[in-house]
């Protein structure tokens, strides 16, 4: 029986999968280039060939990508192909599968489970050969004292935090969903009747689709956006996960007093420049002493408190606090003036150069108490084909 395989993207990068009559029979995740992983899939699976995937494979990869991409993805009905697999190592993906999304084991706790206390290294060994990743979670098995471990897929640890990172963000959203702070519908129907041409830009965009990020602490989210100041969005996550892989995981992530207590080199190694070094120690130091509120504490102040208390740490600026306020804290009027891409939506809106923070202020006074939308709505006027102002 020859295998099919085929290639899919995600958001970790280029990934595939092999599969028979009987189910899956190998999953792999990005390699170094298209053409070594394309050599890796032959390598495991003599004689496969390319092709597009079936109802079963298309299925598959679909549930793949969600769990991979968005951290929200039910990987249960998966059939697998386990000929070939030593019977302990079919037990161990079993009881590995059981393992919910945004949850974690450590190889001594899954040994426990198949009543085979001590045989941590034997469950090691089993993950470490894992034929299906992702399907049989192994990125969810934690070395003793909930360190992180080793991890076989192209980045190593790396990929393996981001994988439980995107799960424990999807997990949280799901048990303690951030809410907007204001009614959607009420939004635009106040802005379509107090700004016709910014009525005329909603029409064009479509449907208000804000999506809350959760985060477990304040902490993490400030601590996130410094290290991804002035990066594009790819590099910084791998520095930012890279700095999250110095310490034991926690589903909260690294806490402020262990980085309090980390060495400046150490943080630096994991690619932060000497200036985030610096801002987030700082952020760490002023989370340890109280002067930065707790996310429940933080919830119940007022814009201008929170920007207050926020940027007061080294290396965070408004527009940092006020992207928090929108996109964390789902606060509903937030008008920042120094974003360019909303000064550049305000100018293919209406007309002229890109305006100054005096003309944006003052023609959002109408906007008020739903600046957030209209400037969510300013966003998307740059992903519109036509240019011209709306009319």
């Amino acid at each position: 029986m020859v295998d099919s395989f085929a290639r899919f993207d995600t958001r970790l990068g280029p990934c595939a999968l092999a599969w028979n009559e009987r189910g899956i029979t190998a999953v792999l995740l990005p390699d170094k280039s298209p053409a070594a992983l394309v050599r890796r899939v032959r390598e495991r699976r003599e004689g496969a060939v390319e092709r597009a995937p079936d109802a079963r494979a298309t299925a598959a990869i679909d549930a793949m990508r969600a769990l991979i991409d968005h951290g929200a993805g039910d990987l249960s009905g998966i059939a697998l192909d386990l000929r070939g697999v030593p019977p302990f190592h079919q037990r161990v993906y079993d009881a590995a599968r059981a393992i919910a999304p945004g949850e974690t084991l450590t190889y001594g706790a899954l040994a426990e489970k198949l009543e085979r206390k001590g045989a941590s290294r034997a469950v090691g060994q089993a993950m470490q050969k894992n034929p299906f990743p992702i399907v049989v979670p192994c990125h969810r098995v934690l070395a003793a004292d909930r360190k992180l471990g080793g991890f076989s897929a192209e980045g190593g640890v790396v990929t393996k935090l981001r994988m439980l990172v995107r799960e424990r963000d999807a997990m949280l959203a799901r048990k303690s969903p951030v809410e907007l702070g204001y009614d959607p519908k009420a939004a635009i129907e106040h802005l379509k009747s107090s700004d016709r041409k910014l009525r005329s830009l909603i029409e064009r965009v479509g449907p208000f689709a804000l999506r809350l990020d959760p985060t477990p602490t304040v902490f993490a989210a400030v601590a996130q956006a410094i290290a991804y100041q002035q990066l594009t969005g790819r590099a910084a996550e791998t520095i930012f996960t890279r700095v999250c892989a110095l310490f034991p995981f926690d589903v909260e992530g690294p806490s402020p007093a262990l980085v309090a207590r980390t060495s400046d080199d150490k943080l630096r190694a994991a690619g932060l420049s000497t200036a985030k070094t610096a801002a987030i120690k700082d952020l760490a130091k002023k989370c340890v002493e109280g002067s930065v509120p707790s996310l429940s504490v933080l919830s119940k102040l007022s814009d201008d408190e929170v920007i207050e208390r926020l940027t007061a740490v080294r290396g965070v600026g408004r527009w940092t606090v006020e992207m928090l306020l929108v996109f964390r804290l789902g606060r509903g009027d937030v008008l920042p003036v120094d974003d360019y891409g909303v000064k550049k939506g305000f100018a293919r809106t209406f007309g002229g150069e890109l305006p100054s923070k005096a003309v944006m202020i003052e023609r959002a006074t109408r906007w008020a108490p739903y600046r957030s939308v209209a400037s969510w709505y300013l966003w998307r006027a740059n992903e519109l084909d036509d240019a011209a102002p709306a009319v």
